[in-house]
């Protein structure tokens, strides 16, 4: 059997000293919550993506529990998704009172098309939330026509997607997306998220909700303190990044090109080598021009002569040292949505197939391409 001398994750966050330095910076500095690092952080994101307005927070789902807040969607109302995504979202359209609609995936992509999307339309949708896969972005032309043909909101689910592109244009650049900066993500901030979006009303509404609902931040540029007459202008939440955060971020997103770069080249490699796996699936390239950043690296397994189904294959790897990791088993196939919602299964077709057999490969900027030989060999030892 072959096996890998060390052990290799299927991800693992790129920290320098610069970083680290940064955040030692913070901690000496006596103010480590939100404060000018943050605001930096912001500034930062808004010029790398060339958007309007960029908001920190505690983490992505907490950018999704503000926007639809912040949109007032509740009891009545349907917000269309794809059901092959991280849990968070549908949780929090089920805790807002609103009904989760899902809408089928591209076989191959793993991402809703208008069809899908149209298919799933009533008068009580409200919103829709394409979700960017992997770090490939969806098809956002003909989604955004459908949402402004209906008038119903759009916002993207872009946690895969910092530093992709569509058509040209950076996730982030126009519209409302929000990001992720979990310890997997292409960049980290610990935990933690960002919206991006170009609507100032929107941007006025989150920035008083993620704070206790107060009329300013948590940090005054004059003070460092909060002005007295800050006043509760409606309930809101507790969703603010610290500086401490903030500072690793920055550092993270000055190495963002290159460690998109790096993951570009090792994609590359597992394209060419898995060519010789006759077993296994890849994800298929966009038609539509895009830049992809390669957060995840996704192959589904097909059948194969010892029988394997994916959660053996993982468990294969394992014992030979390698990694993996599973993004996502889908929704409604979870055991809360299986019994509140048990009309929905068998009828996402294509999100039911990869569900059972989607599986992430290691693929982080700190690896080398003997790395990912070591991967391939272990696949084919596994399935051999």
């Amino acid at each position: 059997m072959f096996k890998r001398q060390q052990f290799l994750p299927f991800s693992k966050p790129s920290i320098s000293d610069k970083e680290i330095d940064a955040v030692s910076e913070v901690l000496r500095s006596g103010w480590i919550t939100t404060g000018a690092q943050c605001t930096a952080f912001e500034n930062a994101l808004t010029e790398y993506c060339s958007a309007k307005h960029s908001i920190v927070l505690s983490s992505a789902t907490a950018g999704m529990h503000l926007l639809l807040k912040a949109l007032g969607i509740g009891p009545g109302d349907e917000v269309i998704t794809p059901s092959l995504t991280w849990v968070s979202t549908v949780n929090l359209i089920e805790l807002c009172g609103a009904k989760p609609v899902f809408a089928d995936i591209d076989r191959d992509t793993l991402m809703v098309t208008k069809e899908s999307v149209e298919s799933c339309l009533t008068d009580r949708t409200r919103l829709i939330i394409p979700v960017h896969y992997a770090g490939a972005v969806a098809d956002l032309d003909p989604l955004r026509s459908l949402a402004s043909e209906h008038e119903i909101a759009l916002v993207e689910d872009a946690a895969h997607a910092i530093g992709s592109e569509y058509r040209d244009e950076r996730i982030g650049q126009r519209g409302t997306a929000i990001f992720s900066f979990h310890p997997i993500k292409n960049i980290t901030t610990g935990e933690g998220g960002a919206l991006v979006t170009d609507n100032p009303d929107l941007t006025e509404r989150i920035r008083r909700l993620k704070f206790h609902g107060l009329g300013v931040d948590a940090f005054d540029r004059q003070m460092q303190g909060r002005s007295p007459q800050a006043e509760v202008l409606e309930p809101g939440y507790k969703y603010n990044m610290t500086d401490i955060s903030a500072a690793l971020g920055l550092e993270q997103l000055k190495k963002l090109e290159y460690f998109i770069n790096c993951r570009a080249e090792l994609a590359s490699y597992y394209q060419h080598r898995l060519l010789e796996i006759e077993e296994l699936s890849p994800l298929k390239e966009n038609s539509y021009p895009a830049r992809h950043s390669w957060h995840l690296f996704i192959v589904r397994l097909l059948a194969n002569r010892k029988g394997l189904d994916r959660n053996q294959f993982m468990e294969e790897l394992k014992r030979r040292n390698i990694g993996t990791g599973l993004h996502f088993r889908a929704v409604h196939e979870q055991k809360f949505y299986r019994e509140n919602r048990p009309e929905l299964i068998g009828t996402l077709p294509n999100t039911e197939w990869n569900s059972e057999r989607i599986c992430s490969l290691p693929l982080f900027p700190d690896m080398t391409l003997d790395d990912v030989k070591d991967v391939i060999e272990a696949i084919k030892d596994c399935l051999s």
